[in-house]
């Protein structure tokens, strides 16, 4: 698996990211990485972003403290989205202070 690469082709050089608690399961956020804000991830094992609004690279949780700690990635059979489980060790992901940035529509 090792030989697998991501296409960051498909969306201008962006993949979409899925955050999820690697001990329940639940979706915590969605986030875009390009291939810099990866191999950044890959390395510190902290979850760094592409932010489309402020065109950098920034390490989510720098400003709150709330920073993730990567346990395992998984990559689409598309090869175009991934899905990183993270260690929640705070109480919030998001920056709203609630635990997940997906709230309940019904």
């Amino acid at each position: 698996m090792k030989n697998i690469k991501i296409d960051f082709k498909k969306l201008n050089g962006l993949v979409p990211v899925i955050i999820q608690d690697d001990k329940t399961g639940d979706v915590l956020m969605l986030g875009f990485m390009n291939q810099p804000s990866y191999q950044k991830t890959v390395k510190e094992g902290l979850v760094y972003f592409w932010s489309r609004k402020r065109k950098k690279l920034w390490l989510k949780g720098e400003t709150s403290g709330n920073k993730l700690k990567v346990k395992k990635i998984f990559l689409d059979c598309d090869f175009d989205a991934l899905l990183i489980k993270i260690d929640v060790s705070e109480k919030s992901v998001c920056h709203t202070g609630r635990k997940s940035c997906f709230v309940p529509l019904s």
